[in-house]
């Protein structure tokens, strides 16, 4: 993004903080059971904590290319964050300046205790973050805002997902995986997202959402249940991770704090949110400040 500030010697987190309103709270819900620790094929037993396929905490190596397989190769960069969907978008949301709170259990161990301080260092208490020693805990995001209108990321997907969990939600924001998962359409194209987000709507939701990456998301609603795509600016990405993370992070924060914007408004500011997220490195290291961001998003 031109023109993006680099972080100074002030803590933007405490400029963000400032700069909140006073009112909406996003909640951050991870809510799936307690999945015990295990090995899937091909996997190393780990915890996965705080919510479903998801470390606490991420490790990342920085290659010029993927090993083979048996293969060793060079890394020119090594460095750890914070990963999570249901955290990464709580914390987004924090950095735009909503007041958040985490619902979610992490492991009571180190990766689990860096997890709950990197929640205190984003201001989001952690009144609801609970710490367990023999079970990781899988999880889908559900963000609410004050009037309870529920924002349902469903990730990880899942092809027998509980009809209660679309006839429950205002808002499913999936990207193109999930929505195969959920729908059977592999989504290729804007069309195809179109089809899903009407399946959606057959399926119990007000409002569909998928996500399309570089080509933005599409959007359909049983008020409007004609498919508009909302694009999003062409940058140069360096590290797409937590992009779609972010996005829903954001579109959360505009949903709890402007309610009264078009939905098409909010979807071109989150997806502005998210492309800004996409040329840095990391997760949670690359969602922006709202202090660092263009004032006319706010």
């Amino acid at each position: 993004m031109e023109g993006r500030k680099k972080h100074s010697g002030t803590n933007p987190r405490s400029e963000a903080l400032a700069d909140r309103p006073p009112h909406p709270r996003a909640f951050c819900a991870c809510v799936d059971p307690p999945t015990p620790t295990g090995t899937r094929e091909g996997a190393r037993p780990r915890r996965r904590a705080p919510e479903a396929s998801s470390k606490a905490e991420e490790e990342i190596l920085l290659t010029t290319r993927l090993p083979k397989a048996g293969e060793t190769i060079h890394g020119h960069r090594f460095f750890t964050g914070f990963g999570g969907k249901g955290a990464n978008q709580c914390v987004q949301a924090a950095r735009l300046g909503a007041k958040t709170s985490m619902i979610c259990k992490v492991g009571k161990d180190s990766f689990g205790n860096d997890y709950i301080e990197n929640f205190k260092k984003n201001g989001i208490p952690t009144d609801f973050v609970g710490q367990v020693e023999d079970a990781a805990t899988g999880a889908a995001s559900i963000v609410v805002n004050r009037e309870v209108k529920t924002l349902f990321n469903p990730a990880p997907a899942l092809a027998d997902l509980d009809p209660e969990f679309y006839t429950h939600s205002d808002i499913i924001c999936c990207n193109e995986s999930e929505a195969e998962i959920l729908t059977g359409i592999a989504v290729g194209n804007t069309e195809d997202a179109g089809r899903v987000g009407l399946i959606l709507l057959e399926k119990g939701c007000k409002i569909a959402i998928v996500t399309l990456g570089p080509e933005g998301c599409v959007m359909v609603s049983t008020k409007a249940p004609i498919p508009k795509q909302v694009p999003v600016q062409k940058v140069i990405a360096v590290d797409t991770t937590g992009a779609g993370d972010s996005f829903v992070g954001a579109l959360a924060f505009y949903l709890a704090y402007y309610p009264h914007l078009p939905l098409e408004e909010m979807l071109k500011k989150s997806n502005f949110i998210a492309s800004v997220s996409v040329q840095e490195t990391g997760t949670q290291t690359s969602f922006p400040y709202r202090n660092n961001l263009p004032q006319d998003l706010f």
